[in-house]
């Protein structure tokens, strides 16, 4: 995992996830380059980021599908 302390320098297009809430607590998604996948907050976009290498991320989104992460829901 690589941390990057400004995510609006970064050359992405930024995503939000499709579970995001009505109060926009939400994380965003970019593809990096073709081996990472960023993240930040999505209300503090000159935040820092958060890059995964691409293994760690489709165990990541594997996790969330398969429902191992908690939710308020």
């Amino acid at each position: 995992m690589t941390h990057y302390s400004v995510a609006s320098t970064l050359p992405v297009t930024w995503r939000k996830a499709t579970a995001s809430n009505p109060n926009e607590n939400c994380v965003e998604f970019g593809q990096l380059d073709t081996t990472a996948v960023v993240v930040r907050d999505s209300k503090d976009a000159h935040g820092p980021a958060l890059a995964f290498d691409a293994t760690a991320w489709q165990a990541f989104v594997a996790g969330i599908r398969s429902g191992d992460f908690p939710t308020d829901n």
